[in-house]
C-alpha cells in the first residue's frame, strides 16, 4: 500500500457521492454463477444489481421524482414500476448535493498480486501492508494462498532498510481430538511507524469439525489502520445431521488523517440439501457523512425464497434518507414491497411506499402511495420472475473448499468416540445476528 493518506482514502473508496446500491449480484461477482437462473421476472422490473440510487439535496423543499430504467420512454407510466426512485430539488439555488458513494470494488483474484506468499526459508516474510477492499464479499480459500508449515519454527530477522520481521508456527492440541495448526508472521518499520501482522490456521476434531482461517492487520506512518478476518467451517448440523459449510469475512479500515472509516461483515451458510443463507452488514463514514447497509437472502432448499435490503444515510446537519425492500416467493406466488424516504434538517419527512402481489397466474397487483398525495392500485398482466435457487450453492462451495475438506484430523485411538456436542471442541461458527459497530474501531 502506498503510505500516503490521499492514496489510502482512494484505497478505501471514500468519495463524496453515495449511491446506495442494491446488493443483489454482489456475491455473484466474486463467487461466479454456475447453472442458469430459474423462475420468471416481472416485466419492467430492473435488475436489482443496478437498482436504486438515492441522491439528496439539503434543501427543505424536495420533490420526489419517479425514475424508471427507461425514464424518458416510461415517463407516462407513473406508478407501474416502483424499482428506482430519486429525490430532486426544485429550488433554483439548492445547497450542494451531499450524498456519498458506496462503489463496488473488484476483489483481486490473487492476493499474491501484491506480494509473494511463499518465501525462501532463508528470507523473512514479505510486507503485507495491503488494506482490504470494500464490497468484495467473501474470497475463496485459494485467493488467500494459506500455506501452513509442517514443523514448529520461530524466526526473526532484520532487513537491509532496518525493518524487522518474525515468523513462527506451531500446533495446539485439546480434548475430543482437537488440533489447531497455525502460522503467525509480521513486521514493522525501523521507526515503528508502520506495522503488519498476519495469522493462518486450520482446526479439526473427531466430530468432523474443520476450520480454515486468516486474520491480518496493519497500520502505516500516516496513522491509517486496517483489520480483516476470513474463515470457512465444515461441521455436521446437530439437528438434521446434514453437513454444513459456513464462510464469513469481516473487514475494517480507518483513516489516520480524517474522520473516515468503514466496516463490513459478510456471511454465507450452506447445507447438503440446498438450504442457503447469505447476508452482509456495512457501515461507513466520511467526515460529517455516514451510511449503513444491510441485506439478506434465505433459500430453504424446497423453492421458498426471502430477500431483503435496508440502507440509509445521514449527515451531521440532520438530513437523512434511505431505501428498503423485501420479496417473498414460493411456487410462483409471492410479494414485493418497499419504501423510499427522506427527512430534511427541519424534520420534514417524505416517503413513498409500494408493493406487488404476484398470484402465479400472470396477474400482478401493484399498489403504492406517498406523503405528497400520490397513489395507485392496479392489476396488470405481467410475468413473474424470481430466483428460486441461489446462483452459488452447495455444489459450488464444496468445489471451492478443497483445502478445507482436505484437513486431516488427529488419529483416533480404538475405542475412543467423538463427543456428540458437534463443534464444541473447536471454535463455533460465527454469530452473524449482531449488528455492525456504531463506527469503525
Amino acid at each position: 500500500m502506498v503510505a500516503r493518506s490521499r492514496a489510502f482514502a482512494a484505497q478505501l473508496d471514500f468519495r463524496f457521492e453515495l449511491a446506495l446500491p442494491r446488493r443483489s449480484g454482489r456475491l455473484e461477482l466474486e463467487l461466479g454463477t454456475r447453472a442458469g437462473r430459474r423462475g420468471a421476472r416481472a416485466k419492467g422490473l430492473a435488475d436489482r444489481a443496478a437498482a436504486s440510487r438515492i441522491g439528496c439535496c439539503c434543501s427543505d423543499s424536495v420533490v420526489p421524482a419517479r425514475r424508471t430504467a427507461a425514464s424518458a420512454a416510461a415517463a407516462g407510466k407513473g406508478a407501474e414500476n416502483c424499482d428506482d426512485w430519486r429525490f430532486e430539488s426544485k429550488k433554483i439555488a439548492p445547497t450542494p448535493v451531499m450524498p456519498f458513494a458506496s462503489p463496488q470494488s473488484h476483489f483481486l483474484s490473487k492476493q499474491e498480486k501484491f506480494y509473494p506468499r511463499c518465501t525462501p526459508r532463508s528470507s523473512g516474510p514479505q510486507s503485507r501492508d495491503t488494506p482490504p477492499k470494500r464490497d468484495t464479499g467473501i474470497a475463496n480459500e485459494k485467493d488467500w494462498g494459506i500455506n501452513l508449515l509442517n514443523e514448529n519454527i520461530n524466526e526473526t530477522g532484520t532487513n537491509e532498510d532496518g525493518s524487522t520481521w518474525y515468523r513462527e508456527s506451531g500446533e495446539d492440541l485439546g480434548d475430543n481430538g482437537y488440533r489447531c495448526r497455525w502460522t503467525r508472521m509480521g513486521g514493522r518499520s525501523h521507526a515503528g511507524s508502520s506495522e503488519w501482522k498476519e495469522m493462518w490456521w486450520e482446526k479439526s476434531d473427531w466430530s468432523g469439525y474443520k476450520e480454515l482461517g486468516v486474520e491480518k492487520s496493519g497500520k502505516n506512518a500516516e496513522g491509517d489502520s486496517w483489520w480483516e478476518t476470513w474463515n470457512e467451517v465444515l461441521y455436521q448440523d446437530e439437528w438434521s445431521n446434514l453437513a454444513r459449510i459456513e464462510r464469513s469475512a469481516q473487514k475494517q479500515a480507518k483513516s489516520g488523517t480524517e474522520n473516515a472509516g468503514w466496516y463490513e461483515k459478510w456471511w454465507e451458510k450452506y447445507d447438503a440439501k440446498g438450504w442457503t443463507e447469505k447476508g452482509a452488514h456495512k457501515y461507513g463514514r466520511l467526515n460529517e457523512q455516514s451510511w449503513w447497509e444491510k441485506w439478506g437472502e434465505h433459500y430453504d432448499g424446497r423453492g421458498s425464497v426471502l430477500k431483503w435490503t435496508d440502507k440509509w444515510a445521514e449527515t451531521e446537519l440532520g438530513t437523512k434518507w434511505g431505501d428498503k425492500w423485501e420479496e417473498k416467493f414460493f411456487a410462483g406466488i409471492g410479494s414485493r414491497q418497499g419504501e423510499t424516504w427522506h427527512v430534511s434538517p427541519a424534520g420534514e419527512r417524505w416517503s413513498r411506499t409500494w408493493g406487488e402481489e404476484h398470484f402465479g397466474n400472470g396477474k400482478v397487483h401493484k399498489y403504492g402511495k406517498s406523503t405528497t398525495g400520490e397513489s395507485w392500485d392496479i392489476v396488470v398482466d405481467e410475468e413473474t420472475y424470481y430466483e428460486a435457487e441461489p446462483h452459488y450453492g452447495w455444489a459450488d462451495v464444496v468445489g471451492d473448499s478443497t483445502q478445507l475438506l482436505s484437513i486431516k484430523p488427529r488419529d483416533r485411538p480404538p475405542g475412543v468416540f467423538p463427543s456428540l456436542d458437534f463443534g464444541s471442541a473447536a471454535s463455533p461458527p460465527p454469530d452473524d445476528s449482531q449488528d455492525p459497530p456504531a463506527a469503525p474501531l
